[in-house]
């Protein structure tokens, strides 16, 4: 082109023709590198995203009342937002507070998780997110928690990522994920990782839980773990 060719004129001219060339490589290669790495495109990526319990199972109850099914939806919009605003194809397990069940199944809860399974399955997804509250006898027990399944490497590698997000956007007390025995971790052979977003049994994080500002905090904290997951990847 136009500047390359008066480039290479005067280093023909000065005798430095192969430094100029080398730094112009360099200089070129650096940019279309970053340009190309800042620019991450997450097309063709699909994730299911579950939002725990759901009709008759009500999950856990905070102090302050929060029922779990209902504020586990609302995370599992909100994040499926921010990831579709990415590129992502998204896919919820239940878009309302409906069960996954029929009126007449006997066994609402094993109807309720072979429902989910059948999802997973059909959706062949690049990752499971499991969105859930936490609850325990202690009420000073705080802190987003993330978990994958035992000797699954490519759920730990996504679980590490999205709770060292959450230690250093949400405080969360752990900076390392933990293995966790779940039906939603165990169902299938997929990439998938459980992550317990606060505890209802602490009223203080309760509160900041049902909050928009912290529902944001957390959302935004799962989706750069999420982002760092696929961007250390081929696409």
């Amino acid at each position: 082109n136009f500047i390359m060719y008066y480039m290479v004129k005067l280093a023909k001219k000065n005798g430095y023709l192969i430094i100029i060339l080398l730094i112009f490589v360099g200089v070129t290669s650096l940019y279309y590198g970053i340009v190309e790495t800042t620019n991450l495109n997450y097309n063709g990526f699909k994730i299911v995203i579950d939002a725990g319990h759901g009709g008759r199972d009500g999950g856990s109850v905070g102090v302050e009342g929060t029922i779990e099914k209902e504020i586990n939806l609302e995370y599992a919009l909100a994040l499926k937002n921010k990831l579709v605003e990415k590129g992502f194809r998204v896919e919820l397990t239940r878009k309302d507070d409906n069960g996954l069940y029929s009126l007449t199944d006997r066994n609402k809860k094993l109807s309720d998780m072979n429902a989910r399974f059948k999802i997973i399955q059909r959706s062949n997804p690049n990752l499971v997110i499991s969105i859930h509250m936490n609850s325990f006898t202690s009420s000073t027990a705080r802190g987003a928690m993330t978990y994958f399944r035992k000797g699954d490497a490519a759920s730990k590698s996504c679980a590490d990522l999205i709770q060292k997000s959450l230690h250093s956007y949400c405080n969360a007390k752990f900076s390392s994920s933990k293995v966790g025995d779940y039906y939603m971790l165990n169902c299938s052979y997929y990439t998938a990782v459980l992550i317990e977003c606060g505890f209802l049994s602490n009223r203080e994080e309760e509160l900041m839980l049902n909050t928009e500002a912290y529902k944001n905090q957390i959302v935004d904290a799962v989706s750069k773990g999420i982002f760092l997951y696929f961007g250390n990847r081929d696409i």
